[in-house]
């Protein structure tokens, strides 16, 4: 749709571009209502197409679809109006891949909002790898962080010197992303902690983002009650941790008592093999 109303005015998204483009007002600032339902409008910025205006959506049980799609288009739109070279939606490859937001041709924005198996993931990854174009993945609400992580989850991490291992969500009808970084886990359970910033989906939001430095946070465990009672069921319930621990402890002839304390108390990244675990096969080793 090429026009819609602000401030009782039928305005058109040329203009409206225009002023945008110009530094006059701010993208999507301004609440644009639909001509037709008076529902509220977004301002789009597209290089191979006009301007143009599309209903954002902000109704609770929307789909993971539309999700998708509004949070592509909101994203692509915030990174355009920072001056920066973006595309919704490009075929890569002959086809064989598709990058949701790709940038300057160096980098695409995967949003991941439906299931996503750990050998999809590593297919599309390794297809992004061929062609020198860094994947970063922000995830929609089925794939959210809270208080612990699991193995779908994981595959979405990601690392850099500034933010630690850190995980992206978005919210398009919110209008906001939310940056999860200083992630570790606890020492054998797959507890997290964490530090979160909240940002908006818009102009100045993702140029915050980019530019955003954080004050490292020490995070520490008090208490190592919780951790040996997750050892001791994954012991019990044979899980594959409890079989492996299991397996030493029994070759050690350990019990949970000799492990010392201090390792239950320790903080690993995402990715780490548990302290514990590392502790008695290098005990079995010596």
């Amino acid at each position: 749709m090429y026009a819609a109303i602000l401030n009782q005015k039928l305005v058109l998204a040329v203009n409206e571009a225009e002023q945008v483009n110009r530094g006059i007002k701010k993208l999507n600032q301004d609440y644009y209502l639909c001509p037709s339902c008076r529902h509220r409008m977004i301002l789009i910025l597209s290089e191979d197409k006009t301007p143009f205006f599309k209903h954002f959506y902000q109704v609770k049980g929307t789909g993971e679809k539309e999700e998708h799609s509004q949070a592509k288009i909101l994203l692509c739109t915030a990174l355009k109006a920072n001056g920066i070279r973006a595309e919704v939606e490009v075929s890569l490859l002959d086809q064989q891949l598709r990058a949701d937001v790709l940038v300057e041709n160096k980098l695409s924005f995967e949003v991941q909002c439906a299931p996503l198996s750990e050998e999809e993931f590593n297919h599309r990854h390794q297809l992004y790898k061929q062609i020198n174009i860094k994947d970063i993945w922000i995830v929609g609400k089925r794939h959210y962080l809270k208080k612990k992580i699991n193995q779908s989850q994981e595959i979405f991490l990601r690392y850099s010197p500034k933010w630690q291992w850190y995980y992206l969500e978005i919210d398009p009808f919110k209008c906001l992303i939310r940056l999860k970084y200083n992630i570790l886990k606890a020492a054998i359970s797959s507890e997290i902690q964490y530090d979160v910033k909240t940002f908006p989906l818009d102009e100045e939001g993702v140029a915050e983002l980019f530019l955003f430095t954080p004050v490292k946070k020490i995070f520490k465990v008090s208490d190592i009650k919780d951790q040996k009672k997750y050892l001791q069921k994954q012991l019990v319930q044979k899980s594959k941790i409890g079989l492996k621990i299991g397996s030493l402890l029994y070759q050690l002839h350990y019990s949970i008592d000799d492990i010392p304390k201090e390792l239950f108390l320790q903080l690993r990244k995402p990715k780490d093999a548990s302290p514990i675990l590392t502790f008695l096969q290098k005990k079995l080793d010596d």
